[in-house]
């Protein structure tokens, strides 16, 4: 219980730190280098959480990296559905808190238009990218995600610096591909701002729900059959 716990935390402080950068902020209209913000609000995040409930329960705070982590043999699938219903539980909660908090904003704020920071592609969104784009950037963002992952936590490479390693990694997709999708690897960070923002952002819900495990599927695979592990 306590590794569910450790995960439905974890993931409530990604959504609301990660998300809480584009809502609560407001630099996607006042600075240049919002991106940048936005990439090392999700990058710290992660690597806070990852030495803070990493001996706890390995922080995948993430269903599609422990789907990646049970692929590589890493996690029994006794623990898979307790971690992925903890994930998903977390990233609603933080959604819930970041909605209360935008909700008491003086002057108003109208979730619907200016959103919670969820996913999305296509007109409208971002860079205007299709959904071509966005299938290929969250296929690929999350293999190279997990690759970091499973690298860094495998025998031959854990190091103290796994935590750093695998935050700057979420940072450094974000900075790239955040002009497609806004960045999910991670279906938990995705659906629950979704909940609170409704209409477009439920109905493309399923590409973040379905993509990213695929990502993290292959990742794991490659690593279970000694293909990218030493």
């Amino acid at each position: 219980m306590k590794k569910y716990i450790a995960e439905f935390v974890g993931t409530a402080v990604l959504v609301l730190i990660g998300c809480g950068s584009v809502a609560i902020t407001g630099f996607a209209a006042i600075s240049p280098v919002w991106f940048l913000a936005v990439a090392l609000a999700f990058g710290l995040a992660v690597t806070a959480m990852a030495y803070g409930i990493g001996p706890v329960s390995g922080c995948h705070i993430n269903p599609a990296v422990s789907i990646g982590v049970w692929a590589a043999g890493r996690l029994p699938t006794s623990e898979l559905p307790g971690y992925i219903i903890a994930q998903l539980f977390g990233g609603i909660v933080g959604a819930a808190i970041l909605y209360i908090i935008v909700s008491g904003k003086l002057s108003g704020y109208d979730v619907s238009a200016a959103g919670l920071g969820q996913n999305g592609w296509g007109e409208g969104y971002g860079g205007g990218y299709g959904l071509g784009s966005a299938i290929i950037v969250e296929l690929v963002a999350t293999f190279i995600f997990l690759v970091v992952i499973l690298g860094c936590t495998s025998k031959a490479g854990a190091t103290p610096a796994a935590g750093l390693a695998i935050g700057l990694t979420l940072a450094i997709i974000h900075i790239t591909f955040i002009p497609v999708t806004g960045v999910s690897v991670n279906p938990a960070r995705s659906i629950g701002p979704a909940l609170f923002v409704g209409g477009k952002a439920i109905s493309q819900l399923w590409l973040f729900i379905v993509i990213p495990p695929l990502g993290g599927l292959l990742a794991g695979l490659l690593f279970k059959n000694k293909i990218l592990e030493a």
